[in-house]
């Protein structure tokens, strides 16, 4: 623990979530990652808005995390391997001013494009350094700020309407405004491990890296749940170290390839119409794919099936994708963004079946397209698996055992012994972080139901809790990936700064003398 973050985790602790001086709201934001940075950026900047000698609307600040600022799950790790999936040029964590992120790397001596991809540690660092310039500027204006190492468990109602937020630590914080921004960190459980995942030579997730080091003696051979982002960033850090790896999934598909996730390539007036289409249409999936192929064509003149592999084998579909790219005839990337957000626009208008339905119809545009990798992470796949320390399989095992020391895997149609391998490492993603409710709506519970509680999977415009569609919105918000109840690609980052400011400007416009007793 950095030593200031040490005396305002025990200043807090020591303080119960003590009121400082003024009238204006207490504010609790659960999670210091992204969002929740982002979250206090717009916050402060709202408060610089506010007015010279007018009362602040919010007198104190404290962020929840057990981790240092920006170094939670997604961005927190050191390993150069690690890259952002997408452009330096998205990722800032201020609405409008999206190239923060390039001039904080500028600063540091960056000499990269916008649409290169950087070591994820630089989203940390860029987090940290924007909320210390940010914490100076709240001290100035006369607003406490305190980062709290801890994890809140629990959001509960007090008779007077305020909040109180109970930490892991067992201390208590007492708010009058929660905003929301957990990430993720429940791990998906692979098909065939149920009740297997405990095991000691089972790792739940590849991060942080560090673990695979620690954990893995040296040589080791290992099979990889997934063959997606995940899995991909196991298999890279595996291979570098000397293990020998096997990925393996259901679908055995790779991600598709592209520079990085970057900023729309230009307007593209098909994809306007996207936002606009009628939300019972039943052939509204395919008129979304229509609107993409248009904008791809303002592109390119090449066929959008010239642009991407179809080869069966997935090593020769990454090494074709992979030669594309690099050839420059690659153009979709371009689009990508832009229908992120078209299509988060339309589901404003979708009742929560039909948005379902809609990207369980899109499942493989996700998988192949959205989350593609970037043709950095593609030529290092490549290189492993034509040394021999990286093998693709697929089908996926029939069987899975640990006996006589190792992981015994047997895949369909193979006749011979099973194939042994000295560790398993899960690949296959995380769950959505989700709210419950206890039954007498009294309490939010953070980190998984609790008895009987209930799950809150409704979220309106505002993106504030209810109790239930109609009831009126509580003082508690949500922002980045918890959204996913509403949004879909909820951990899109331009859309995540996005709700960050709206959210943050939602509590500073609450009048101070208009929150207690509300």
């Amino acid at each position: 623990m950095h030593r200031r973050e040490h005396e305002e985790h025990a200043e807090a602790v020591a303080s119960g979530g003590r009121e400082g001086s003024g009238a204006g709201q207490d504010v609790v934001v659960v999670g210091a990652g992204v969002a929740g940075t982002s979250v206090f950026l717009h916050l402060v900047r709202a408060l610089s808005r506010a007015g010279a000698g007018a009362p602040l609307p919010v007198r104190s600040v404290h962020l929840l995390d057990p981790h240092p600022v920006g170094w939670g799950l997604a961005f927190g790790d050191r390993d150069p391997l690690l890259l952002c999936n997408s452009a330096a040029e998205v990722n800032s964590l201020l609405a409008g001013e999206p190239a923060d992120f390039v001039h904080h790397l500028r600063e540091h001596g960056w000499t990269g494009e916008p649409r290169d991809c950087v070591p994820r540690s630089r989203m940390a660092e860029y987090c940290q350094d924007r909320y210390a310039q940010a914490r100076k500027e709240a001290t100035a204006l006369g607003v406490e700020v305190r980062h709290v190492r801890a994890r809140a468990e629990e959001i509960g109602t007090q008779p007077d309407g305020r909040r109180r937020v109970r930490l892991s630590t067992g201390a208590e914080l007492t708010a009058d405004a929660v905003v929301v921004c957990t990430g993720v960190h429940r791990p998906r459980v692979p098909d065939g491990f149920v009740g297997l995942t405990g095991h000691p030579r089972y790792l739940d997730s590849p991060y942080p890296a560090g673990r695979l080091r620690r954990e893995l003696p040296p040589g080791s051979r290992v099979l990889v749940l997934g063959t997606r982002q995940s899995a991909v960033d196991a298999a890279l850090v595996l291979c570098r170290d000397g293990h020998r790896a096997v990925m393996t999934s259901p679908s055995g598909l790779l991600p598709s390839v592209r520079v990085s996730l970057g900023a729309p390539a230009r307007n593209f007036p098909p994809l306007d119409r996207i936002a606009r289409l009628d939300p019972d249409d039943p052939l509204l999936p395919d008129r979304i794919q229509r609107c993409t192929v248009e904008a791809v064509r303002l592109l390119s003149r090449r066929p959008l099936r010239r642009q991407t592999s179809a080869a069966p084998d997935p090593v020769q579909r990454l090494r074709e994708e992979t030669a594309l790219v690099d050839a420059g005839v690659s153009a979709w990337p371009g689009v990508v963004v832009a229908v992120l957000e078209a299509v988060i626009e339309l589901s404003a208008t979708l009742p929560a079946p039909r948005r379902e339905a809609l990207m369980e119809r899109f499942a493989w545009f996700v998988s192949r397209y959205a989350t593609a990798m970037t043709v950095v992470n593609a030529r290092r796949l490549l290189t492993h698996v034509a040394t021999g320390a990286l093998r693709l399989a697929h089908p996926y095992p029939v069987a899975v055992a640990f006996e006589d020391g190792a992981w015994q895997v047997r895949w369909r149609g193979a006749e011979s012994a099973p194939e042994r391998f000295d560790h398993v490492v899960n690949g296959t993603g995380f769950h959505p972080p989700v709210l419950h409710r206890s039954r007498d709506s009294a309490t939010l519970y953070l980190t998984g139901p609790q008895g009987d509680a209930g799950v809150v999977d409704h979220l309106e415009a505002d993106l504030r809790v209810r109790r239930g569609p109609g009831a009126p919105p509580e003082r508690v918000w949500v922002a980045g990936v918890g959204t996913h109840v509403r949004i879909p690609f909820a951990n899109h980052l331009r859309n995540v700064v996005r709700q960050a400011r709206q959210v943050a400007e939602d509590v500073v416009r609450v009048r101070p003398e208009a929150v207690r007793g509300a």
